[in-house]
């Protein structure tokens, strides 16, 4: 079997009877060629079928035209819909994003960014595992920006994106409140993940403000941030003796939040009437699911377009200075909590 040859830049020269460093200029710098010779240029390479070699240019000019993502955990759609905002702000300066997930483990996330470097990519978004990691210092130092997104550090040092969640974790609370709850479980984990943290200690900053017993927070905490979880949390839920079980839970994230759904349905619990739910992140799935869920709404959006932009503007911008932005979420109301 013949595999033809690709058509190369001399072929697009010798077609529209031009120089190859006209063809380069029409590929590269169009405006320095007149419009008629860059019809002639154009058609010799639709004749042809040309496809030009980028991996050849990125060998030039020391840099792709690429952004690459690492993601904590690709099977929760908070940070596909973040990476839907990153796309469509390299889609804007003509870049592509690539996506990786260290699924949350340290050791494939170094791997990944290694690689990443390797590639040199423009700029690396990261929702890192650590985000005081020395590794990310290592890898600005080179000279490759790091936006750190939906995390914060304790110095000012990089640009990051996050949302307030200890905002998030009161308004929660706070709407738990305004409805009448005495008794609440908050459901989430690992405690070692500072969103986990800080949206427990918004959720018990709103419970204290009320005046209300610490003790009548009952913390339930998981292995990880998926509907498993939430499943599992659950059946201890219902475990409880009836004088400790919480009539209302918050859940660190909405995947817990359906996990912990399921598992009242499939036991025959009324929701809202015997358990009513909160959410977190307000993922599409959380108005489709069966009881339609309360949730504190995260901008993913805008997160992931404002992480882009950093990105380039620190690639771009010789006078660019580190920004750290921080999101304000909000409470959707829905049915699990009526």
């Amino acid at each position: 079997m013949v595999v033809a040859r690709s058509a190369s830049v001399k072929d697009v020269a010798a077609r529209a009877g031009v120089s190859l460093g006209t063809v380069s200029n029409v590929l590269n710098r169009p405006d320095r060629v007149s419009a008629a010779t860059r019809g002639r240029v154009e058609q010799a390479m639709a004749e042809l079928g040309f496809v030009r070699n980028e991996s050849a240019r990125q060998l030039r000019a020391g840099t792709s035209r690429t952004l690459a993502y690492v993601m904590l955990d690709a099977s929760n759609p908070f940070f596909t819909d973040v990476a839907q905002g990153m796309e469509d702000a390299a889609e804007a300066f003509d870049l592509s994003l690539v996506l990786c997930t260290s699924s949350q483990r340290e050791e494939r996330e170094r791997q990944q960014l290694h690689l990443l470097q390797q590639q040199r990519v423009q700029g690396i978004l990261v929702t890192p595992v650590d985000p005081e990691s020395v590794l990310l210092d290592e890898i600005r130092h080179r000279g490759t920006p790091v936006v750190i997104v939906d995390r914060t550090r304790n110095d000012s040092t990089f640009c990051s994106v996050a949302v307030d969640d200890l905002l998030g974790g009161r308004l929660a609370v706070e709407h738990l409140l305004d409805r009448g709850y005495e008794r609440i479980a908050f459901v989430g984990g690992p405690m070692a993940l500072g969103q986990v943290r800080d949206r427990l200690e918004g959720a018990r900053t709103a419970w204290a403000a009320a005046g209300r017993a610490p003790e009548d927070v009952v913390v339930i905490t998981t292995e990880s941030l998926d509907v498993a979880a939430g499943r599992e949390a659950g059946a201890r839920l219902a475990g409880l003796s009836s004088s400790r079980r919480p009539a209302a839970a918050f859940c660190a994230n909405d995947l817990v939040a359906l996990g912990l759904l399921q598992h009242a349905i499939g036991n025959g619990t009324k929701v809202p009437e015997e358990l009513a739910i909160v959410g977190y992140d307000d993922i599409e799935f959380a108005a489709a699911a069966a009881v339609p869920l309360s949730s504190v709404r995260q901008p993913r959006h805008e997160l992931g377009r404002a992480a882009a932009e950093l990105a380039l503007d620190e690639a771009q911008n010789p006078a660019h200075h580190h920004r750290q932005i921080l999101f304000t979420p909000e409470l959707v109301a829905r049915e699990s909590t009526r």
